[in-house]
């Protein structure tokens, strides 16, 4: 897993593609949080996979 940062501007425009709710970013597991879907869609080489089938689901 590589911990390659996100440009924190693309982290603002970005959407959860379900809710199309705001995302989190948590650094620690470098995933962006969809608090409204319970998912956490990981980050690859700096780049967020925004697939709904490619998230971790989350328990808040």
């Amino acid at each position: 897993m590589s911990n390659t940062l996100v440009d924190p501007k693309l982290i603002e425009i970005l959407v959860c593609p379900l809710t199309k709710g705001a995302l989190e970013y948590d650094k620690e597991n470098n995933e962006l949080i969809s608090h409204q879907a319970k998912l956490a869609y990981p980050i690859r080489d700096g780049i967020p996979i925004m697939l709904v089938d490619e998230a971790r689901k989350i328990d808040d």
